[in-house]
């Protein structure tokens, strides 16, 4: 109880309009199809009326478009006449995007993206409470509480004050880390997961503990209720090793910084949309994603950059839920990084890039492949100078130290694989 009251009094705090939103999401989850795209229909038209008033770049896209914003009446409507937003727009003009209009609390939301340049924008409280509020309710399909033990498998930093900082959240949030594909420290890790309720993160991580449990015959955690694997692609071959590990599938998690949560799976093993958070359109087999709750930074058919299946309206799941199914996320593969004697996550590569980024304020779009195992080629779009070329230097050699060698190529054109930019592509046979 200790931990729930520590956990929901810092909830509170940052975000007091969780509760309220949590409650609406467990009421509406119970709607009917039409009722939750008249709730889609009408999120969107104030959007798009805010959008219009508070943010310059939607004011003029409008305007240079004669889109009335006031004309539409439908959700056919919206899909029809107004434009797609694409990566490049969002990057280029954030800071037109961006909301004039002023909000009691907001705050600063980044990401490196899928080519590495780096985003930041501000997420008004309401929207980000929704998007907390919108996990939570995920949880509640597996029976699990957010403030119980929790296993995280997710990023570090090496400074000491990003360490103190992780160890402090960490504490609040009543939840232990990894990122190492060390044994020893795997082991650790497995040891502490015998009273956890639930454990999260990269899955290609989850998935190379599975093996290790499996391989060293160890005990299979007793008290867990989830296994959530997060971005990264879950293979369905990483599966069989989880079951057997942990006594449970991998379930999915699907979202973005820019977008808030777009899918969660369901106890019946089907994703479904969050529809009173995002509205999703399937274009090309891509993704277009609309957030009807975040008003700061508006984000209106946004092409995210992903391949997906969604399923026909007709498809209904055991669960009862009407909320709409998207069958396969196919853009979001983690592949492994192979180093002359051990295995990385291939979001190292996003940690580096982000902290060149968030402390140098050296911005790169970069691209990263290897061809074969301890070796990588590390593709720039542009030359960088010296101290730029050192201090990413530092920063590869901290991830993968002696293990791999690399290259560092300037002003190259990246490689497109079905005309998406993947910031790593591995050509080595596994």
């Amino acid at each position: 109880m200790f931990r729930k009251y520590i956990y929901l009094f810092g909830q509170y705090l940052r975000n007091p309009s969780l509760k309220k939103n949590y409650t609406f999401l467990k009421k509406s989850e119970k709607w009917s199809l039409e009722e939750l795209e008249t709730y889609q229909l009408k999120k969107i038209k104030n959007l798009l009326i805010s959008a219009y008033k508070h943010s310059e770049f939607y004011k003029n896209k409008f305007n240079e478009l004669n889109i009335d914003v006031y004309s539409i009446t439908t959700l056919a409507d919206f899909s029809k006449k107004i434009p797609i937003l694409t990566k490049k727009e969002l990057l280029k003009f954030s800071s037109e995007i961006q909301s004039n209009k002023s909000f009691k609390k907001v705050f600063l939301a980044s990401t490196s993206g899928t080519s590495g340049q780096s985003l930041k924008f501000y997420r008004n409280e309401h929207a980000d409470s929704f998007n907390r509020a919108a996990i939570q309710r995920g949880y509640s399909w597996h029976n699990v509480k957010i403030w119980k033990r929790n296993g995280y498998f997710w990023g570090f930093n090496f400074s000491y004050l990003d360490r103190i900082k992780n160890v402090f959240f960490d504490f609040l949030q009543n939840r232990y880390r990894i990122f190492s594909y060390k044994e020893k420290e795997l082991k650790h890790f497995i040891k502490k997961s015998k009273k956890a309720s639930y454990i999260h993160g990269y899955s290609s991580m989850i998935y190379q503990t599975a093996v290790l449990i499996n391989k060293l015959k160890l005990p299979k955690p007793s008290s867990l209720k989830m296994i959530k694997g997060t971005s990264e692609k879950i293979f369905d071959s990483y599966q069989a090793e989880i079951k057997e590990a942990f006594g449970l599938k991998m379930i999915s998690e699907y979202g973005a910084t820019e977008s808030g949560i777009i899918a969660y799976e369901c106890k019946q093993g089907n994703m479904h949309v969050n529809m009173e958070g995002v509205f999703v359109e399937e274009v090309n087999n891509e993704i277009l994603v609309t957030n009807l709750q975040m008003h700061s930074f508006p984000i209106i058919r946004y092409k995210l950059g992903d391949y997906i299946s969604l399923a026909s309206k007709e498809t209904k799941c055991s669960c009862k839920m009407q909320h709409l199914i998207i069958e396969e996320v196919t853009g979001r593969v983690g592949n492994n990084v192979y180093g002359t004697n051990n295995i990385y996550p291939s979001l190292y590569f996003y940690y580096i890039f982000k902290n060149l980024s968030k402390k140098e304020s050296i911005h790169l779009n970069y691209q990263v492949i290897q061809n074969k195992k301890g070796s990588l080629d590390f593709l720039l779009d542009r030359k960088i100078n010296d101290l730029e070329k050192k201090k990413l230097i530092v920063e590869i050699e901290k991830y993968f130290n002696s293990d791999m060698s690399f290259k560092i190529i300037e002003e190259v054109n990246f490689v497109y694989q079905k005309g998406k930019l993947k910031n790593f592509i591995s050509r080595v046979n596994e």
